[in-house]
């Protein structure tokens, strides 16, 4: 299938709601901005920030990096992600893909939105391993538990397709949670393997890479600033702005702009 043209691919963003006017409530996005602020520990991703963030910078943040209405005033209704700052920035994950096949670098894909960027992500991974990039692995089976549910549940990290993901044991669960990319660097130090020079992933998956100091490509939706500001401050290389509760497919265009900007479809 040809890759869309850029105004081909904002076109298809808009149309499907992943950019433009978003599924995301302007409520629930200023909502998860003060509980950002608060130092919620499920919203802040595993990541730590250099200063205490106001409420009114974490908003003009993600005005200025995601497109939300910067008005303060606003609040009630539909928000925005800007489709443009959506593909920029998948623009500059392509040339960093692009570059870490040139390098041919340890890379490693991650997601706390397994029933939705999975494929998208898996597609990538392919293509990378193609051109010679090792894709880690480690921590599979690594278990936790998520206290803040009543009564608590346990989770576990799997493997699939090579993408990490995690479970309840039986089904694929959403997660913000950092703990599990943490248990999977650490698996590597304690067997004396190399970290991964790239990782592409969303959530705490992508905080905990970021926090750490690998080098992350981070996907968020409006209502998750966190990355954003781990951007800012300089612990992501990119956030990508988008919703990201759409099915596989809905993403298509967005997998394989990228794919043929970075030389790799």
């Amino acid at each position: 299938m040809t890759p869309p043209t850029r105004a081909e691919l904002i076109s298809h963003l808009v149309r499907t709601g992943i950019a433009g006017h978003v599924d995301t409530s302007r409520q629930n996005n200023l909502r998860h901005y003060r509980r950002l602020v608060q130092k919620d520990p499920y919203h802040q991703f595993g990541l730590t920030f250099s200063h205490d963030w106001t409420f009114s910078e974490v908003l003009a943040l993600m005005s200025k990096r995601c497109g939300v209405v910067g008005d303060e005033e606003y609040v009630w209704g539909i928000d925005t992600i800007d489709p443009d700052l959506t593909v920029d920035a998948l623009e500059a994950v392509a040339d960093r893909m692009a570059l870490a096949a040139e390098r041919r670098e340890r890379v490693m894909f991650a997601t706390g939105h397994p029933n939705k960027l999975q494929g998208t992500y898996r597609v990538w991974k392919d293509a990378l391993a193609a051109r010679g990039c090792p894709v880690l692995t480690a921590a599979g089976g690594y278990t936790y538990e998520v206290t803040t549910e009543r009564p608590p549940n346990r989770r576990f990290v799997v493997w699939r397709d090579d993408v990490a993901i995690v479970t309840d044991g039986h089904l694929a669960r959403h997660s913000h949670h950092p703990f599990a990319m943490r248990a999977i660097l650490g698996d590597l130090s304690d067997r004396g393997e190399p970290w991964p020079q790239l990782v592409i992933a969303d959530h705490g998956f992508a905080g905990a890479a970021g926090e750490a100091g690998v080098p992350t490509l981070g996907f968020a939706d409006c209502n998750d600033p966190a990355l954003f500001l781990a951007e800012h401050e300089g612990k992501l290389l990119v956030t990508v702005p988008l919703d990201d509760g759409y099915l596989t497919e809905d993403y298509a265009p967005l997998r394989d702009y990228v794919l043929a900007r970075a030389g790799l479809s």
